[in-house]
């Protein structure tokens, strides 16, 4: 949502986006190494027996998603200003290397204190309906977000309700990933980037647009809550499927 931002504001659209490949890359990397420590716990409480339980690890985890998601709602405004830093340099200097470098000099800390600032209070208050987003749109992304939220966990979780399918369990992960990723995909993505567009070409004010964002990031917000009540039953529907299977 930063990007996008930043991106309406500097005029800088595609390239804003490309900086934004490069910092999911990054995100998704990290990720990556948390299932494989999961699998391992779960194996763990299997080897001693357990058959019951096992869902605390992944409330937790959750409860962090939660946290995370608050934190970096209140950091957008920051954000923004530091990625229209970066996306200019990265303009001019046609270099991601140099723009690296330029994002992790010393400098950086002066530049976080200059862009350091909380949301206004403004941007908070405006209804869905005030602000051009569908209440359809707002609830697909609380539900796409915790579908996505939710899926390795409960797929995890499937592994440790049946020992005897968790290899089947684990790989219903992407597709359980894959619904979420359709609904982004396919309802929530369009319609952020058609405004965008309607930004770029004066039709949607800037405020608007922020307002815009921060519903929809709000609905990110819910969706981690979301998680946490159907992080069972989502498990019990993989281990239904694997028994299908």
């Amino acid at each position: 949502y930063s990007v996008r931002i930043a991106g309406t504001r500097t005029r800088r659209i595609a390239l804003s986006l490309s900086l934004f490949n490069i910092l999911i890359l990054i995100s998704r990397t990290s990720n990556s190494f948390q299932a494989p420590l999961l699998a391992k716990r779960v194996e763990a409480h299997l080897a001693k027996g357990a058959t019951s339980g096992g869902t605390g690890d992944f409330r937790w985890l959750l409860l962090s998603a939660t946290l995370a998601t608050a934190a970096g709602a209140i950091l957008i405004p920051m954000f923004q200003r530091l990625l229209s830093r970066w996306v200019n340099a990265l303009g001019q200097r046609k270099s991601v290397w140099a723009m690296i470098r330029r994002a992790a000099s010393p400098a950086l800390l002066a530049h976080i204190r200059e862009a350091a600032v909380l949301p206004r209070w403004r941007n908070l208050t405006p209804t869905p309906a005030a602000t051009r987003v569908p209440w359809g749109v707002v609830s697909l992304n609380a539900v796409a977000m915790a579908i996505w939220s939710v899926g390795v966990f409960a797929a995890l979780y499937a592994g440790y309700l049946r020992p005897d399918l968790r290899l089947t369990a684990s790989q219903l992960s992407s597709v359980v990933n894959g619904i979420a990723t359709i609904l982004m995909f396919v309802f929530i993505d369009p319609y952020l980037s058609l405004m965008t567009d309607e930004v770029m070409e004066g039709k949607v004010e800037e405020p608007h647009f922020r307002r815009s964002i921060v519903w929809l990031t709000g609905s990110r917000l819910a969706g981690t809550v979301i998680a946490q009540i159907i992080l069972v039953p989502a498990a019990l529907w993989i281990v239904a499927v694997a028994d299908w299977l």
